[in-house]
């Protein structure tokens, strides 16, 4: 049995400490934070660019290429939030998606989900940014994009997740040779 005491609920985390006992019979506190999920977005056209974005993350010490990606909102199916944050982040809409699966951000203390995807047929439409969202756009051919990660420019766990997959799904080596 567990007992849980909130620490704090914000809009995007909430931090507890629940009070567990593990498998091995092990009486623990546990700091764990609880996020609703997440969906992120490998886009890519017919050139085989995929669309990164160059975003301010401050809690990164600043600007990291990314895919985008956003978290789900109540209710939100994932591939419904994949929809959603594409035309708000990118400006696109996707005639085709491909699930790539979901990656756990950090499973020592956090139960976020981001389930990725795979979008292509895609078609421009009006960006929707929220305050918040410091960021410009950047078609990149998806080898570039995988020689980013080897060089160290992608950082972002989600990114290299996502676009492994999608090179993957594609037939693309990991090498970045076709």
């Amino acid at each position: 049995m567990s007992t849980v005491r909130q620490i704090y609920k914000g809009q995007i985390v909430d931090l507890r400490l629940e009070n567990v006992i593990l498998p091995n019979q092990v009486a623990v506190t546990l700091e764990i934070v609880r996020h609703p999920g997440a969906a992120a977005i490998v886009a890519i056209d017919t050139q085989r660019q995929v669309t990164l974005l160059h975003q301010f993350r401050h809690a990164a010490g600043g600007f990291i290429w990314e895919i985008p990606a956003g978290k789900l909102d109540p209710g939100e199916a994932p591939r419904q939030c994949a929809a959603r944050e594409l035309r708000e982040e990118a400006g696109l809409t996707a005639g085709d998606w491909v699930p790539l699966g979901s990656i756990l951000t950090a499973p020592g203390f956090c139960d976020e989900r981001i389930h990725l995807f795979l979008a292509c047929e895609l078609s421009t439409t009006d960006q929707q940014l929220d305050h918040d969202e410091v960021l410009t756009i950047h078609p990149v051919p998806l080898t570039r994009a995988m020689e980013m990660i080897r060089s160290g420019d992608i950082q972002d766990a989600k990114s290299i997740a996502g676009l492994h997959l999608a090179a993957a799904h594609l037939g693309i080596a990991s090498s970045g040779s076709l």
